[in-house]
């Protein structure tokens, strides 16, 4: 869990997100939406894949990148558990 938590923590990354929250992108389309080389976009790319934030598919030539909506649904629920946890402990 910590590692999607530093994965979310970085600005660029979380734009990535709402990159290929919609439609999968070659990490070349990624880059272009950004001002910084692509070695920087690749360790951001392995960064997220790492936490398990995104999925990356080869077809032919190029790799696709995609959002891992079930590891994301998952940090979620985990947050209103947290957060639902809180409360109870607050009516005491």
């Amino acid at each position: 869990m910590n590692e999607v938590f530093k994965a979310l923590s970085d600005p660029t990354r979380r734009k990535i997100l709402d990159l290929i929250r919609d439609s999968d992108l070659t990490a070349g389309e990624i880059s272009d939406h950004f001002d910084m080389s692509k070695p920087s976009i690749s360790n951001h790319l392995k960064i997220l894949k790492n936490a398990g934030l995104i999925v990356d598919e080869k077809k032919g030539q190029f790799i696709y990148y995609s959002l891992n909506s079930t590891v994301l649904q998952d940090v979620i629920k985990w947050l209103l558990d947290k957060r639902d946890k809180g409360d109870d402990s607050h009516e005491k």
